[in-house]
């Protein structure tokens, strides 16, 4: 039998009844506060994606000479035979395997070495790091963009002070690209080192006394305490990872103007949606591509949500 509930001091109200006026005062207060939010989240993402889906379905363009019609699965025909959506899907999933694992595990790594009590001036260190997050991202490509060139950059040139007489050719170089890539990527890993800072510094210090006092090493307190505990904060970064590295589309535009060099190596799938959208002008083909973009990362989200049952620890949970 279901016990009724308090409306207020000393007072009962029966399940179902209204909501007492402190209660209806405080939900439409609350209303009022998320308001801004919800207009801005139905005016520039529910609505733009209900339209961009019903682009799909039309021959929409920004140079119409056809009357607007609906098209129906057209489009998504003309992109399953489209080799070239798949050649940049191809590449940006060949290049998120190789950055990935250097975006999770350097700010992780980084954390652990500010973390330690060993360590003097933190606080600078951290700042350091964190500096070139809160600077223009465009201007930190256009930087390292300098930095890496053949012939002036000061990498080579420091390289040919050492001794390596032929330096790499970084961005212009098929073997070189993703390395330099990812090494232009560091340059905005302040915000994941903060958070990983955060996540160790949540780990309760009685578990790394009851390590020590079994006898574990640093090795050991690594692998039994740090990574469990740091492991909703590594699936966390995981997640985010994935989504940005699927959208990268900035450092090879700013880079290459978007051509794809070198050898259609940077021709990521992102880029390939931008040429679509703006240069081509191809409006309903665009929302196609960008539907497969949204089922791809939903995918790939919704496996690493179901596999996170089996390394992810949360403390709360038994």
């Amino acid at each position: 039998m279901t016990a009724p509930a308090r409306s207020g001091p000393g007072r009962l109200r029966r399940p179902g009844s209204r909501l007492a006026p402190l209660a209806r005062r405080e939900a439409r207060w609350g209303f009022i506060f998320i308001s801004p939010w919800i207009a801005g989240f139905l005016a520039f993402t529910l609505i733009p994606m209900i339209v961009s889906l019903v682009f799909t379905f039309t021959n929409v363009n920004l140079n119409q000479e056809e009357p607007l019609q609906f098209v129906g699965l057209k489009n998504y025909a003309n992109m399953l035979s489209d080799q070239q959506t798949w050649d940049s899907l191809a590449v940006t999933i060949r290049f998120a395997l190789f950055n990935l694992p250097i975006a999770i595990t350097l700010p992780f790594v980084i954390a652990l070495a500010l973390n330690s009590p060993l360590l003097r001036g933190t606080s600078l260190f951290r700042i350091g790091w964190f500096l070139p997050y809160v600077i223009p991202f465009v201007s930190g490509v256009f930087a390292w963009q300098g930095m890496l060139n053949l012939e002036t950059g000061w990498v080579n040139i420091l390289l040919r002070l050492i001794g390596i007489s032929n330096p790499p050719n970084w961005l212009q170089d098929t073997t070189w690209i993703y390395p330099s890539l990812a090494f232009i990527g560091i340059w905005s890993i302040g915000a994941a080192l903060i958070v990983n800072l955060a996540g160790l510094k949540g780990i309760p210090s009685e578990l790394y006394d009851a390590a020590r006092i079994d006898g574990a090493g640093w090795l050991a307190q690594l692998r039994h305490v740090t990574l469990p505990m740091m492991s909703p904060v590594i699936f966390y970064s995981l997640i985010l990872g994935v989504v940005d590295v699927l959208q990268y589309f900035l450092v090879p535009l700013v880079l290459n103007n978007g051509t794809g060099e070198p050898a259609g190596t940077t021709n990521f799938f992102n880029l390939y949606l931008y040429h679509t959208f703006f240069s081509f002008q191809k409006m309903s083909y665009g929302a196609t591509l960008a539907w497969l973009l949204f089922a791809v990362t939903l995918a790939i989200t919704l496996v690493l949500f179901r596999t996170s049952r089996r390394w992810v620890y949360y403390a709360g949970e038994r």
